[in-house]
């Protein structure tokens, strides 16, 4: 059960940064005049699928309770860096965002990491 946690903390982690990248784009650059700077934050807090990628942070936070319940946090810890890995993924595919030589090798020493800090002593 406690490896559901962790994959509950990723999936609901992820699904908040997509969702803040996807609508945010959709509302253009940030202005630059101070007042219309809070009145763009603003709009952009009050989109309700803004406020589900908030939602979702709150939610992995429960997730990652109950996980450090089951795991050491040096054990767990390190399986937060997949949610680097499948944000990664999903710009590529959904934001058309660069796939580079330099990303693929962090995501390879990511993965490498990974499976060194996880196992077992």
């Amino acid at each position: 059960m406690g490896y559901l946690y962790i994959f509950g903390t990723i999936f609901f982690t992820v699904y908040g940064q997509i969702m803040l990248k996807w609508r945010i784009s959709k509302f253009g650059s940030l202005p630059a005049e101070f007042q219309e700077k809070v009145f763009f934050l603003f709009r952009l807090l009050f989109d309700p699928l803004i406020l589900s990628g908030f939602l979702s942070a709150f939610v992995a936070s429960f997730f990652w309770m109950a996980a450090m319940t089951k795991f050491d946090i040096s054990y767990a810890y390190p399986f937060m860096s997949l949610s680097f890995m499948l944000v990664f993924i999903l710009s590529v595919f959904l934001f058309n965002e660069p796939m580079t030589v330099h990303k693929i090798a962090g995501l390879v020493l990511i993965i490498a990491g990974i499976l060194v800090t996880s196992q077992s002593a």
